[in-house]
């Protein structure tokens, strides 16, 4: 016990010799987080504290930004990636610098790749190391533990997200809270995005029910943070009690991380432990699984992790009696597993087989088990990977869910893709052909080998920003389109070319002529640059459904 506490204030003593993280937090763009810092760091350098601006975002806001003169700012560091010149927090100036107080802003965000970290909660670490103070912001939807939850609130899959021990471990956090109808009030009047994205902010995720389910997220994580930083820290070490919480994780599981972030939110909500534990069976060794298994499997581990899971790896064939008698030596409550993807056969059933779930519950005396339904979203609600896809709330009307370009070619809306960061053309080109090929997946393969054929033989574009890839496919019997737009840019490893845009066109073998008739109404498109321009700024699949139409309707290349 006597080693316990010491090691325990030991921590404490490290604690002390690190600068002081306090955040400000909200729930949304808007509240007034940036505002409050700015406000600080003047009372701050009022009473003779050395603050200085390691990086503000404004984003246009005019009274944001009048609180910027007056104060100290480190000059960001340009960064040319891929032909684009990208400003970031010159993280060595402020370390050479040494201030006594750094602003940083949006904690969440993910630094370009090349940079000494990956993320900016990371290089705020390294300041914290370093003894300087450091106040920053951040917005509640980016919490790694509330991803599902945030996905089923508000329909939008959040991709900025940071671990939850930064929150955690955070010295001081304040709410930003205004109302929601203050907040769309200050959107309407032009004080949180510029004039142009108004319309589409008020009626999709500024909506007066996703700010109040993020609000409400916003005030029980501030809750569970403030009942967790009361306990003693020096109790951090005790023996647990018999109500730990523990993970079963699966290298098939449909959705290991939704698995990882509720038992998360659960052991921060009954301060208590937990742990992430792998069963590996004989049929789950290395050599019998595929390396994409691997893989997630890997991505699952390290999640726990992050997330603060203490992690095990076992091996044995039988999952439940090595369940249990972990939660046995380390006294678990609470074991959290999926539900099962399939049930077992009747004739199966009546040899007396029944399910990993089933067994824990049946044997698990004493010890509650939860399980999750981890099922993925349904489709249509939101699009995979990286790009985002909105449905139409306002009003409850339904919009246009398709173009149609020259004769007889669609182009729906799940085959619009939007990327926040930047792609590998690779991996541009293989969610594009799989959007195209959704409603046929029998062509899939035989039309990525085909597609990869044809680029080998060189690319096709239309100016620096534009890129289409096309090949004519044996069998097809209408073309196939999909857009995606990457304002960050596609970059080609083998070529170095980076593109902002790709259209992906999918025809007939025969006749050849239609296959040139659509690629040359693509072309023009292309070359409109207003067009391009509006695409490019587009936040949602939806946006470039109103601006096409609306732009060539003269020369009715398109029509709804």
């Amino acid at each position: 016990m006597n080693d316990i506490r010491a090691d325990s204030f030991l921590r404490l003593i490290r604690r002390s010799q690190r600068g002081r993280l306090k955040i400000y937090l909200g729930y949304a763009a808007g509240v007034g987080k940036t505002y409050q810092m700015l406000l600080e760091a003047h009372r701050l350098k009022k009473d003779g504290i050395d603050v200085v601006v390691g990086l503000v975002e404004t984003h246009g806001r005019a009274e944001t930004g009048a609180l910027l003169d007056g104060l100290e700012l480190v000059p960001r560091r340009k960064t040319i990636y891929r032909g684009i010149e990208i400003d970031e927090m010159d993280l060595d100036a402020i370390l050479v610098r040494r201030p006594s107080v750094v602003l940083v802003d949006e904690l969440a965000h993910t630094n370009i790749p090349g940079s000494k970290n990956g993320k900016r909660y990371q290089d705020v670490d390294e300041l914290l190391a370093a003894g300087i103070h450091v106040i920053s912001t951040l917005n509640v939807q980016h919490l790694e533990s509330l991803y599902e939850t945030v996905e089923r609130a508000v329909a939008v899959k959040v991709r900025e997200r940071i671990p939850d021990h930064v929150v955690a471990e955070a010295d001081q956090l304040v709410n930003v809270d205004i109302t929601s109808e203050d907040l769309r009030r200050r959107l309407k009047e032009g004080k949180v995005y510029t004039q142009d994205r108004i319309e589409t902010a008020l009626s999709r995720f500024f909506m007066p029910a996703n700010l109040e389910q993020l609000r409400e997220l916003t005030l029980r994580e501030m809750a569970s943070q403030i009942d967790s930083k009361s306990r003693d820290p020096l109790a951090d070490g005790l023996p647990s009690s018999p109500d730990q919480i523990m993970v079963a994780l699966s290298s098939r599981g449909p959705n290991s991380e939704a698995l990882l972030r509720y038992a998360s939110r659960l052991a921060g909500r009954l301060n208590r432990n937990w742990y992430a534990v792998y069963v590996q069976t004989s049929q789950e060794s290395p050599l019998a699984i595929d390396a994409a298994t691997q893989r997630t499997l890997s991505n699952t581990l390290t999640l726990a992790q992050q997330l603060g899971a203490t992690v095990f790896t076992y091996r044995g064939d039988d999952v439940v009696k090595t369940i249990l008698q972990f939660a046995k030596e380390y006294r678990v409550g609470h074991i959290v597993i999926g539900a099962p993807g399939s049930k077992i056969p009747f004739w199966r059933r009546l040899k007396g087989e029944s399910s990993i779930m089933e067994r824990l519950v049946a044997e698990g005396k004493g010890i509650n088990v939860v399980v999750l339904n981890t099922q993925p979203m349904p489709e249509g609600r939101l699009n995979d990977g990286q790009a985002r896809v909105t449905e139409n709330a306002q009003q409850g009307k339904e919009e246009k869910k398709h173009l149609v370009l020259g004769r007889d070619v669609v182009l729906p809306d799940h085959c619009i893709l939007i990327w926040d960061e930047t792609l590998e053309k690779e991996a541009a080109l293989r969610q594009l052909l799989e959007a195209c090929c959704r409603e046929r997946p029998e062509i899939l393969e035989s039309t990525r080998e085909v597609l990869r054929m044809r680029e080998r033989q060189g690319g096709t574009f239309v100016g620096d920003n534009v890129a289409i890839p096309h090949a004519r496919i044996e069998g097809l019997q209408q073309s196939l389109v999909a857009l995606g737009v990457c304002r960050a840019g596609i970059q080609d490893a083998q070529t170095g070319h980076v593109v902002r845009i790709m259209v992906l066109l999918l025809s007939p073998a025969e006749p050849p002529e239609r296959h040139v008739e659509t690629l040359g109404i693509i072309s023009r498109l292309v070359r409109n640059d207003q067009l391009l321009k509006e695409v490019l700024a587009a936040r949602v699949p939806m946006d470039i459904m109103r601006v096409i139409p609306q732009r060539e309707q003269r020369g009715k290349a398109i029509r709804r």
